[in-house]
């Protein structure tokens, strides 16, 4: 059995912004959490935009490893929405890093 251990970050997606008109009943302060590589948690009593969180998803896995200097995602952290009436900005913030093991992984 492969052993192999590796460092991923959990990550918080939060909406900083509406620049325009909210219509997926979000607000500022809204957030969900990917933990342990592949677990979404949004808080309870609460909802994520099915099409605000399209528009991160094929991002995540980028924002979970290490990066190297000068890499745009160190410098970067804003996602929109692809809503155009909305405007709906959110932030990816890496939290605490996790040591994970490859065998307990797909």
């Amino acid at each position: 059995m492969d052993e192999t251990r590796f460092t991923l970050y959990d990550l918080r997606i939060t909406v900083v912004a509406i620049e325009g008109r909210s219509v997926c009943g979000l607000a500022v302060g809204d957030s969900f959490e990917v933990t342990q590589s592949n677990r979404l948690r949004i808080p309870a009593g609460r909802h994520f935009c099915l099409y605000a969180l399209g528009a991160v998803l094929p991002l995540l896995s980028g924002y979970q490893r290490a990066a190297q200097a000068g890499d745009w995602m160190i410098q970067e952290s804003l996602i929109a929405c692809p809503d155009p009436e909305e405007r709906l900005i959110m932030r990816i913030e890496r939290l605490t890093p996790r040591i994970l093991r490859t065998s307990d992984l797909t």
